[in-house]
C-alpha cells in the first residue's frame, strides 16, 4: 500500500474522511493543520494573526514535505494547500491524490460550526468560498488521482467508495 492524500475545500469532509479512510486500512491517519498546531503549540488562526497567510503557507509547505516522506498514511491537507506548486508535486509524488468535491452549498453548511477558519472570519462566507473554489478549482482537478463527490454523504459511504474505486477492498479491515 502506499500513501492517500485527501485535497479539497475547506468542509469538504477531508479529516473526517481521512480517519475514517486510515482506520479501514490499518494505515496511520495525519492532518496537516492538526500537525502544524501540535508543532507551533498555536492555533492556525493565531498563525494566519501573527505570520499572515504567507507564513502560515510556508509552515504549511514544510509540514506537508515532511508528512508525505512518511510511508502507508493517509493525510488530510488544507483547503488551500495546493496552492503551492511544491505541495501539488510533492503530492502527486508520494501517493495517490483524493479530491473531496464539495458544492459551495455544502461548504457553507459544514463550515458554519466547528473549527474557527481565519479565511471566513468577519466575511460573507458564501462569498469567500465561492471565490476560493474557482482558484482552487483548476487545481484539485490538476494533481486528482480520483475525484470523489461527498455532498450529503456519510463519510462511512465516502471512505468505502475511495477503498473500492483504489482497489483496496481487500486490505479494508470494515
Amino acid at each position: 500500500m502506499s500513501n492517500i492524500f485527501l485535497i479539497g475545500p475547506m468542509g469538504s469532509g477531508k479529516s473526517a474522511v481521512g480517519r475514517q479512510l486510515a482506520r479501514s486500512l490499518g494505515l496511520d491517519f495525519h492532518d496537516s493543520d492538526e500537525a502544524i498546531e501540535q508543532r507551533t503549540g498555536v492555533d492556525i488562526p493565531f498563525i494566519f494573526e501573527k505570520e499572515g497567510e504567507a507564513g502560515f503557507r510556508r509552515r504549511e509547505e514544510d509540514m506537508i514535505g515532511e508528512l508525505a516522506a512518511l510511508d502507508d498514511i493517509v493525510l488530510a491537507t488544507g483547503g488551500g494547500a495546493i496552492l503551492s506548486a511544491v505541495n501539488r508535486r510533492v503530492l502527486g509524488a508520494r501517493g495517490t491524490v483524493v479530491y473531496l468535491v464539495a458544492t459551495i452549498d455544502q461548504q457553507v453548511a459544514r463550515t458554519r460550526h466547528g473549527r474557527e477558519r481565519p479565511l471566513l472570519t468577519g466575511r460573507d462566507s458564501r462569498e469567500v468560498l465561492s471565490t476560493l473554489m474557482a482558484e482552487r478549482e483548476p487545481l484539485y482537478r490538476e494533481i486528482a488521482d480520483l475525484v470523489v463527490e461527498t455532498d450529503a454523504r456519510k463519510v462511512s459511504a465516502v471512505s468505502r467508495e475511495i477503498i473500492e474505486r483504489l482497489g483496496l477492498a481487500s486490505a479494508a479491515s470494515s
